[in-house]
């Protein structure tokens, strides 16, 4: 069954400079192991997902896409940004094996350094 964890964020920003409303949505779904996805919605279209498992007190993110047609919107960042929220909320840390992932909190490790499970480079 894949709805032990069903959490939703919903971002709501203007798209271009027209006034409609495009509505984002972040889900996290967990199957009985603790193996699933971060989906990201667009109006109720999939538009982009990262791949974790959560074991003990960590979580472990291991790939990152967005479909092509939302490139350059922010939307790989609004999923990093759901999954340091998540891991926050249930005190995990994060194994960045996904290159986006790894690299941005490479970027900003103090952003990052409550949830930023380290192995030393």
């Amino acid at each position: 069954m894949l709805n032990l964890f069903n959490i939703k964020n919903k971002f709501n920003f203007k798209a271009g400079s027209t006034k409609e409303y495009i509505m984002e949505r972040t889900e996290v779904v967990l199957n009985e192991t603790n193996r699933g996805e971060i989906f990201l919605f667009s109006d109720d279209k999939k538009a982009g997902k990262m791949d974790i498992s959560v074991k003990g007190s960590t979580l472990k993110v291991y790939h990152t896409e967005v479909d092509e047609v939302y490139n350059g919107r922010g939307f790989a960042r609004i999923l990093l940004d759901k999954l340091v929220a998540y891991a926050r909320e249930n005190s995990l840390k994060i194994i960045p094996l996904c290159p986006y992932v790894h690299g941005q909190f490479k970027r900003r490790p103090e952003e990052y350094a409550d949830v930023w499970l380290k192995n030393d480079e």
